[in-house]
């Protein structure tokens, strides 16, 4: 699904549209929201797949974003889940629609349901990243892993990234900041390049900020998977919604993320075809100081450098000083390659 950039063609940045739970338990808004990414310009939407009975215990926590919305974890999550059935409609349209469809297991039990809906790649959720038992079940439905890193130090990761680097192509380790919404100051873009050289794997991010540019960024800084959360309403009620774009938002933050790679181009230095026209008449070339004779040696006086860049390099001034020349050359003209050769050559000759 996706892949680094080489020196001739980069990978296409992959846009995952994140509904998660936005759908607010409904598959019909489901539908509408893989619809709004399609049209938006995503590459793929994701969804989580999570059981309230299978995920928490009795002492199970809300944080504290999620705190208004329901009295318990439960509460909160029982009307918000998706089963599998459900989940594989949304998978139908999301590939009808040329998207690919990535889900978010919670549990054990969720990873296993995965397999009967074949899914194009499977995500885990920053607090898994440690969760080896959940990253054993995943890997071994053999697709794509993409593992968020919020709330993880370096050191945690290392579980995770030796198993993405032994799993095969398609590990990616997203930096992640686990706040909803996450503050512009603290989007941690930085952290990519950490993650890519210490563990040697495609580094993407995913998004919890509002601001429009940080999935261009986010690819400037080296990203090949951007995660956005999408809604119908960024002010509908729900844990999600704040910090999630709606349709007309995601739509600009896709196109600036297009905007930004075709601007950053390939990792490398070269002269482009669009230079050819400036790079010709705008450098210098040896140049005549006046009239010169076929058979003069040059002279340090013989000679400066003046534009364009047609005849023999400036940088080759030095170099000629003392060869002879084998045409006559008239004053303010450039010397040509092949109007010099040394004085021994020239003496052999004559």
């Amino acid at each position: 699904m996706f892949g680094e950039a080489d020196e001739t063609s980069p990978a296409r940045v992959l846009v995952v549209a994140e509904i998660g739970v936005n759908h607010d338990g409904r598959v019909s808004r489901g539908l509408e929201l893989v619809r709004s990414a399609a049209k938006a310009g995503a590459d793929a939407v994701k969804l989580q797949l999570f059981s309230p009975d299978r995920l928490l215990s009795e002492q199970a926590l809300l944080a504290g974003y999620q705190a208004g919305e329901a009295r318990d974890a439960k509460a909160l999550l029982g009307h918000l889940a998706l089963d599998i059935e459900q989940m594989g409609r949304l998978a139908e349209e999301a590939r009808g629609l040329g998207l690919g469809f990535i889900v978010t297991p919670f549990s054990l039990g969720d990873a296993e349901e995965l397999a009967g809906i074949g899914v194009d790649a499977v995500k885990i959720a920053s607090p898994d990243a440690v969760n080896t038992p959940l990253l054993d079940a995943v890997a071994s439905l053999g697709k794509p892993i993409l593992v968020s890193t919020g709330t993880c130090e370096l050191s945690e990761l290392v579980p995770a990234a030796a198993l993405l680097s032994s799993h095969g192509p398609g590990g990616c380790l997203l930096q992640c900041v686990s706040s909803y919404p996450t503050p512009t100051q603290d989007a941690a873009l930085g952290g990519m390049a950490v993650l890519r050289q210490r563990f040697g794997l495609a580094v993407g991010y995913s998004d919890h900020t509002r601001d429009p540019m940080t999935g261009a960024l986010a690819v400037v800084a080296g990203a090949v998977v951007v995660e956005k959360h999408l809604t119908y309403d960024t002010k509908a009620k729900g844990p999600d919604h704040a910090a999630s774009a709606d349709p007309k938002q995601f739509a600009e933050y896709v196109r600036l993320i297009r905007k930004a790679q075709a601007m950053f181009g390939t990792a490398s230095k070269q002269v482009l075809p669009v230079e050819a026209d400036v790079r010709k008449v705008s450098r210098q070339s040896v140049c005549a100081a006046y009239d010169l004779p076929a058979g003069h040696r040059l002279v340090e006086g013989d000679l400066t450098v003046k534009r364009p860049g047609t005849g023999i390099p400036a940088a080759e001034l030095q170099d000629i000083i003392g060869q002879v020349l084998t045409c006559g050359v008239r004053g303010n003209s450039l010397l040509m390659p092949g109007s010099v050769k040394p004085e021994a050559s020239a003496r052999m000759v004559g």
